[in-house]
């Protein structure tokens, strides 16, 4: 027999770090190649690490709800030597590295962790135990915090995983309003008196996220729309499309039409998309997910329907592929399902655009064919936008398109 460690994996290409949510397996019971081990959680989704070869669970060192560092050992796993031998592990074990931790982990605990394998063979790792902190882009804070930080203070918010934006309500006792150290520690020692609880990886993300998009100037237009020819489109539809999806393959076409309206400002250049991938969100426990459909200008209406409807089951369950997660270039939020009429939702900092639907209600509508008011669905369609790159009138032209494009839905 031959003992291995189990590793946490590489479980993304930005991931350095996930959180044990689950322990699924006890020590000594006999697994099958890829059965599930653990349970993680990344700041992106839940996944789990796997069996690589048939074996038995030996000392199990991870334990849940603790993050750990990619490469970090989670167990001890014994196998027969005809599956090392098929791992490629038939050399004489080495120390395993331990994995650099993620920029900006805030506080870590290094522990020697020794496994006993047989007389002659030790597997031992120095494992880093971390928080489970993303470092975002600091901003500036506004005039009543701290406008101003020095290196040492910087110094010390990093160590604790800290952004310029956690300090933005602190009153600064130093010259001009500053913010000191001793302001800092004393805000630190305030913290202390109130109920804290430890927020989310997922939560974390998306606080991540929107520092990095208010970075940007951005600006937000609105235009109501008759949803009728939608909605009746809908019922004789088969497969039924959600009315998020309307607008996803509409805003598609609109933005195929003039790829600028999508485009990134790099220096001093409009990098236009190569293809017309729109993402939408989906909430989830503690947060979004943002799935997204590719080269949806391609693809008609009914056959984008079984794979919305799959993304969203996958989303919701927090086990999306990584195929889908990589960001499209516009994304559409239907916040009318929580009964909001108007909101302006902030764009993905990879994005220029993020197109909003609210609640839709009956209203009375002005009708020149019938020279009388009638009653009609009518919806509030919000376009947020980074004002570099596109301006009121671009936005309103774009936001009129899509409106448009939805009052003929057998089109779409």
């Amino acid at each position: 027999m031959r003992t291995i460690p189990i590793l946490m994996p590489q479980l993304g290409e930005s991931i350095a770090e996930a959180t044990i949510i689950r322990i699924l397996v006890e020590p000594g019971r006999a697994v099958e190649a890829g059965c599930d081990l653990f349970e993680v959680e990344t700041n992106k989704a839940t996944m789990a690490v796997t069996a690589p070869c048939a074996g038995t669970i030996g000392q199990i060192v991870a334990t849940a709800q603790t993050s750990y560092a990619v490469g970090s050992t989670l167990a001890a796993f014994e196998i027969t030597l005809e599956n090392a031998q098929s791992l490629g592990l038939m050399d004489e074990p080495k120390p395993a590295a331990s994995a650099p931790s993620a920029a900006r982990t805030g506080s870590a605990e290094v522990e020697n962790l020794h496994f006993k394998i047989s007389d002659n063979d030790v597997i031992s790792t120095r494992q880093p135990t971390v928080e489970p902190v993303v470092g975002g882009l600091p901003v500036p804070a506004g005039a009543t915090g701290a406008s101003y930080i020095s290196p040492r203070m910087r110094a010390r918010m990093l160590e604790l995983g800290l952004n310029a934006s956690d300090l933005a309500g602190v009153p600064g006792t130093g010259a001009g309003g500053r913010v000191t150290v001793e302001d800092f520690e004393a805000f630190l020692r305030a913290l202390e008196q109130h109920r804290m609880t430890p927020a989310s990886p997922m939560r974390i993300a998306v606080a991540d996220s929107m520092r990095r998009s208010w970075t940007r100037p951005l600006a937000t237009v609105g235009s109501p729309i008759m949803l009728d020819a939608m909605l009746a489109h809908r019922k004789k539809a088969d497969p039924k499309p959600g009315p998020a999806l309307y607008v996803i393959r509409a805003l598609a076409l609109a933005l195929a039409e003039n790829t600028a309206f999508a485009g990134r400002l790099v220096g001093n250049r409009i990098v236009h998309p190569l293809a017309i991938d729109i993402g939408f969100a989906v909430e989830v426990d503690d947060g979004v997910m943002v799935p997204t459909l590719r080269e949806v200008e391609k693809t008609p209406l009914a056959k984008l329907v079984p794979t919305y409807n799959k993304l969203v089951e996958q989303a919701r369950a927090r086990r999306l592929p990584n195929d889908v997660k990589r960001p499209g270039i516009a994304t559409v939020t239907n916040f009318g399902t929580f009964g909001i009429v108007w909101a302006t939702p902030i764009p993905l900092p990879e994005q220029n655009l993020v197109l909003g639907l609210g609640a839709g209600s009956k209203v009375p509508h002005w009708s020149e064919e019938v020279n009388m008011f009638i009653p009609v669905t009518e919806a509030e369609l919000t376009l947020s936008f980074d004002h570099r790159v596109l301006d009121g009138g671009g936005a309103g032209r774009l936001l009129k398109r899509v409106a448009e494009l939805l009052q003929k839905p057998e089109l779409l």
